[in-house]
């Protein structure tokens, strides 16, 4: 018979690279999670994983990712399977916004946004909620002030958030 396979239970943060997401790892790691850090600059999320690792926390596991990109989550749940680590928390946090009229901005950027803010944020959450619920865990979605009205000159984004704090 072989050995059963114990996977660590682990905290999921996008967008860890800075802001929001970098103090939301920091607060889970001093919580005791162990976190991974998930965002495109690698080197923004080593130097946060080691000021965790510094200040006494478990040294966060990092993954430099585009969540925009084809097979993205796909990619980032083998990645984490292949270190023995299950989703027990998922901080869907990676996004931005452009500033601008919706028909002077960049038409593939406004899409680029979309496919961050809305469709990486759900397929992370569609692919995770089966371990998350198992570990009874949760999901916290990032979403803004901006959810709750019309947005002139960041009308996309505030759409984007809208469709998060809906979801």
């Amino acid at each position: 018979a072989g050995r059963a396979i114990v996977s660590q239970p682990v905290t999921l943060i996008t967008g860890a690279s800075e802001g929001i997401g970098a103090e939301l790892a920091r607060v889970f790691a001093a919580k005791g999670h162990e976190v991974v850090l998930v965002a495109r600059r690698g080197e923004l999320l080593t130097t946060l994983a080691d000021e965790i690792a510094a200040a006494g926390g478990k040294t966060p596991m990092v993954v430099a990712l585009d969540l925009v990109t084809a097979g993205a989550v796909e990619s980032l749940a083998a990645t984490l399977a292949g270190a023995g680590r299950t989703v027990q928390y998922l901080v869907n946090n990676a996004g931005f916004g452009l500033i601008g009229r919706v028909y002077e901005l960049d038409q593939a950027e406004q899409l680029a946004m979309v496919d961050l803010n809305i469709r990486a944020l759900t397929a992370l959450t569609l692919r995770f909620l089966p371990e998350i619920r198992k570990a009874s865990g949760g999901v916290l979605n990032v979403a803004s002030v901006a959810s709750f009205m019309p947005g002139p000159g960041f009308a996309v984004y505030y759409a984007t958030k809208a469709f998060v704090r809906s979801f």
